[in-house]
This record gives structure tokens, C-alpha cells and sequence, in this order.
């Protein structure tokens, strides 16, 4: 799968639910390529020094340095804002052992999240 978009070989299929199998499920969401090329998949965030984001999953995108915040009741997408807009290549997310997110820049920065 590709977001909602389900592959067989190099084909893409309509029924992206034919891509559901055991233990797999279809994405909460997914963005175009205008706001980037590459997920860089985070953390639930459980630290405290930024309460607005407890629980929410904090990821962003590898090509355009975007950091999102996500929530999902487990049935629908309940909230989805975009935190910064950065000019970091982001390969991975770190999570300190108080909760506190920390992103990683391909150019070697390390840098705790405090943005809310």
C-alpha cells in the first residue's frame, strides 16, 4: 500500500481493501504529494512539557520537513493539524524516557520538539 492506494506488482488496484490481510489494516489517513514524498513515522507523545499534544501521534514527512499531530478515537481521524513546517530532512523520531520527542535531521541535528 502506498496511503490508501493498494499495489499488486507494479499495478495499482481500486479495491484498496483487497490489500487487507492478516494482521494488516488500512491507513487513518494519508496527504499528497504537495506535502511531501516520504512518512517519517514518530511517536505517541507522552511527555509534559507539551500537554496539548499528550496521546497524539507525532510524525512528519522526509522530503518536506512537516510535523503533524494526529489523533484517532479508533474510529475516525479526530484531529489532524500541522505543527511546523521546518526545513529538516527527517529521517527518524526519539522519544526521551520523560515522554519528550526529539527529531532527527539527516544533516545530524538532534532537536527536542517544542513546538505545540
Amino acid at each position: 500500500m502506498e496511503g490508501l492506494h493498494c499495489f499488486s506488482g507494479s499495478r495499482v488496484r481500486s479495491d484498496a481493501e483487497a490489500c487487507q490481510g492478516p494482521g494488516l489494516a488500512l491507513p487513518v489517513i494519508e496527504y499528497g504529494r504537495d506535502d511531501g514524498c516520504s512518512v517519517t513515522g514518530g511517536h505517541v507523545y507522552r511527555g509534559d512539557r507539551l500537554p496539548e499534544l499528550t496521546e497524539a501521534y507525532v510524525y512528519a514527512d522526509f522530503c518536506s520537513g512537516k510535523i503533524w499531530a494526529l489523533r484517532n478515537d479508533g474510529s475516525r481521524v479526530a484531529e489532524h493539524r500541522l505543527l511546523l513546517d521546518s526545513d529538516l530532512q527527517i529521517p527518524a523520531f526519539g522519544e526521551g524516557p520523560s515522554g519528550e520527542i526529539y527529531v532527527l535531521s539527516f544533516s545530524g541535528g538532534i532537536y527536542r520538539l517544542n513546538t505545540p
